[in-house]
This record gives structure tokens, sequence and C-alpha cells, in this order.
């Protein structure tokens, strides 16, 4: 016979009326949430395809009588969005680099070499957890103009390197990573840099996979902390584009903001559905061990 995995309930168990009634319900409220979350998806890209007579409309109608597919080149056009998606791009290449050189070696040394103290560090890093991110935005903001670094790229990439989150994680990673083989390198002559870069980083392919999408996710949605480090209009990133000249427009077509915010919802979405086995894996990396 071919072996089933047994669930919560078993077959016997979830036929009860009791328990049939309770699986019901759920289903219920996960429909209801699946609904509340695809919901605004479908809405942007049907009033998308909408003319703007009819976005404006009421009662509002959710399937456009009319489809306009011109509305997402006139969105195109409307805002350069290749220069604002390098912008994007730049700062998330520089934040993943930044994160496996200085907080993977940070967590290495940490993890793996005989630093005086080492526990008295990482529970400060887990200390600054509790810290609500907003208090650190104007001391952050003021070493930054100290250093000259405000319009710069240097701007994002120079906080990624302060990441405690990001840093437990990789250290976590590296705690699950057998010491003998780092004694064997050393003892084949290995420096500490050597057992960091060929046996760390290649073992370390799915964790840094999952920070991959943590920082894309953070480069792409982040739009508050640009406006302020940012004062050139193309140096800013997608996400601050978007706000300043789409969702402030007060003479575009409300049909063309649609468009351009369908366009701007789709690279994010097909992200997490092509990696999202590494953003599950990466919740039970950063889960606290037992």
């Amino acid at each position: 016979m071919k072996s089933q995995d047994r669930g919560i309930l078993s077959h016997h168990d979830l036929n009860k009326p009791g328990h049939k009634l309770v699986y019901t319900l759920m289903i219920i409220v996960i429909m209801v949430m699946v609904c509340t979350m695809i919901y605004p998806i479908l809405m942007t890209f049907f009033n998308a395809l909408k003319s703007n007579v009819e976005v404006n409309s009421f009662p509002p109608r959710f399937l456009p009588s009319e489809w306009h597919w011109d509305n997402f080149r006139k969105g195109w056009d409307f805002i350069d969005l290749p220069l604002f998606l390098r912008n994007t791009l730049l700062i998330f290449g520089g934040n993943m680099l930044v994160t496996v050189v200085v907080l993977g070696l940070a967590a290495f040394s940490i993890s793996r070499l005989n630093v005086p103290h080492a526990k008295t560090i990482h529970f400060m890093f887990i200390v600054t957890l509790f810290i609500p991110p907003t208090t650190y935005l104007i001391p952050n903001f003021i070493n930054l103009k100290d250093l000259n670094l405000l319009n710069s790229f240097f701007a994002f990439w120079l906080p990624a390197g302060a990441n405690a989150f990001y840093l437990l994680l990789l250290k976590n990673f590296f705690d699950e990573i057998h010491a003998e083989m780092f004694e064997a390198a050393r003892i084949d002559g290995a420096s500490e840099i050597k057992c960091f870069l060929r046996i760390a980083i290649p073992l370390s392919v799915p964790v840094i996979s999952t920070l991959a999408i943590f920082v894309f996710s953070t480069a792409w949605n982040d739009w508050f902390w640009p406006s302020l480090v940012m004062h050139s209009d193309d140096k800013y990133p997608l996400a601050t584009a978007i706000y300043k000249y789409i969702i402030n427009a007060r003479r575009l077509d409300l049909n063309i903001k649609f468009a351009i915010l369908f366009m701007v919802m789709v690279p994010p979405i097909a992200v997490f559905l092509t990696f999202q086995r590494f953003i599950m894996r990466g919740l039970h990396l950063g889960g606290v061990k037992g």
C-alpha cells in the first residue's frame, strides 16, 4: 500500500460532527482571508483596464465594460520605470553584497572563532531587535550627513551592514555546520578567511537565498528612508518614485495610475511565487532553537 502522511486529525476523528464543524469554519476563515488578499490585486488589474470615466463612476463595477490594454503603454510612457528599477536593483545588489561580506564575516567570527565575550556580543545583537526601527532613523540620518553620504547609494549600503536579524540568521546557520569540516581545513593549512570563503559560503546557499528574498523585498517596498536620504530625482528607487510621481499626481488619470501600480506589483509577486520555498525555509532557519 502507498503510505500517506497523517494529518493533525485522523480520518475517523475528522468524520465526527464537532470536528467537521470546526474544520468547515477553518476553511471558511481561510477562504475569506485569501479573498481579502487577492481582491486588491484584482481590483488594481481591472481598474487598469477601464476607461477613466468608468473608474470614477458610481456605483463602481468590478469588471471593465471595455478592455483598454493601451493603458499599460501610457503608464509606461508616463514615468521612467527602467531608471527607477535600475536604482532599486543597485540598492538591492549593494545591500546583498554588504550582507554577505560584512554580516557573514561577523556571524562566522562569533560562531566559529574564539572571539572574547562572544556570548555577550551575541546577546547585545539580540537586544537590538527589541528597539523600534523608528528610534534610530534620526541618528542614522545625522551620521550619514556627517559622512557626506547623503544622496548616494552608500546611504543604503552602509546601514545594511548593521542588520542584527540577518546576522543572527547567518550565525544560526553557521552553528549547524559540522565543526570537523573547519578543523580538517585548518589542519590542511587553510586560513580562517579560506574556511569562510570555501566552506561556509558554499554551504550557506540556502540561507543566502533566503536573505536575498528579504533584502529584495525591503529594497522594493521601502519608500520613506529613500525620500529622506535621496535628493535627486534620478536616484530615487521605484517605491519612492511611485509615491512622489504617481500617488501624489493630481492631473494623472486614475486608470493610468492603476496601470502603473499593477506593473509595479508584478515583479515581487513573481519573485515570491518562484522562491516561496526559500521563504518558508528562511522562516524555519530564523526560528529559535530548542
